[in-house]
């Protein structure tokens, strides 16, 4: 059972000062949101590496653009909904289409953000970035994960998006698990039942639900697809043969995300009935966001019930 709890932000702004003590091109760029995201602590020991440009999310991309165009390696931080969103004509234009070397860190991400309203709300980021050539695309589901994709994310030449999340969430993972940046992992594996690909912060709720589902019989395996972009479609495939069904579970509208990509690689290459968890497309309330995540379907129980489902009629 998962009992230790740590906040993403606080990994991206912890690592981010780790690596910008190693590599002295290493700046952050944040839109209102340096406290929020914790640049201020690569402000505190390097103020000239952390610019703060208030509340123009567009006009953070440009600054990010600039600076990377003069060989510098930017991290871009705001909440998933305006970096998705409000700015994403610049990142897309300024950014992904020269393939300028800017990693977007997207806190906030899902119903993270629900006390803030439902304007703050970003379910539909994933699907929106996921549409931009040459942008690879990943969901953290806890503080590890997140540690381990912003040091691959230095390493490489390119834009970025990395979602993230708000306050302290269930760490699932360790050090010594492995990490790779384009490549799906099994988390939990009890048999070939069933295989839930999951990922972002729903992803120690399908963890959960595998645990009870062993209880009863059903044997599931569990595998994360943290990067959306560029997909691991040889493992999916993999293991999409290996089980007797499929079952995505995301934190993200239906439309565009997780569902969406394995959806889309397995009609052309392993054609196979999927079900999924996801909500539904329509815009949500605001609230607490584990309340929200039990309202709209991510919780423990309905992934029960639909695994359940699924399995006695052998889809």
């Amino acid at each position: 059972m998962i009992k230790t709890f740590e906040s993403t932000r606080e990994a991206f702004g912890e690592t981010l000062v780790k690596l910008a003590r190693k590599d002295k091109d290493i700046v952050a760029v944040a839109a209102d949101t340096s406290k929020s995201m914790l640049t201020t602590l690569l402000e505190k020991e390097f103020p000239d590496r952390a610019i703060e440009v208030g509340i123009a999310e567009q006009n953070m991309m440009l600054v990010a653009a600039g600076l990377a165009s003069c060989g510098k390696k930017v991290f871009a931080t705001s909440y998933s909904v305006f970096t998705s969103m409000r700015a994403i004509e610049q990142f897309r234009t300024f950014i992904a289409y020269p393939g300028l070397n800017v990693k977007v860190i997207a806190g906030l991400g899902g119903f993270s953000a629900g006390i803030e309203g439902v304007t703050h709300l970003g379910l539909e980021d994933l699907g929106i970035i996921r549409c931009i050539p040459g942008v690879t695309l990943i969901t953290a589901a806890d503080s590890i994960t997140a540690s381990r994709a912003i040091t691959g994310l230095s390493k490489m030449v390119g834009p970025a998006y990395l979602r993230i999340g708000r306050d302290p969430s269930p760490v699932v993972f360790s050090e010594e698990d492995e990490f790779e940046i384009g490549k799906a992992r099994v988390v939990l594996d009890f048999g070939n039942d069933i295989v839930i690909f999951a990922n972002g912060a729903v992803l120690h709720t399908a963890i959960e639900a595998a645990e009870r589902l062993k209880k009863d019989g059903i044997l599931v395996k569990i595998v994360e697809v943290h990067t959306l972009k560029p997909l691991d479609e040889e493992g999916i495939i993999r293991y999409a043969k290996e089980c007797k069904s499929i079952l995505t579970v995301e934190e993200h509208n239906i439309i565009g995300g997780l569902y969406s990509a394995v959806s889309e690689l397995l009609s052309n290459k392993y054609p196979k009935r999927i079900e999924f968890i996801a909500v539904k497309d329509e815009f949500t309330e605001s609230g607490l966001p584990d309340r929200l995540r039990e309202k709209y379907g991510l919780s423990v129980s309905n992934i029960v019930e639909k695994s359940k489902s699924i399995y006695q009629k052998g889809m």
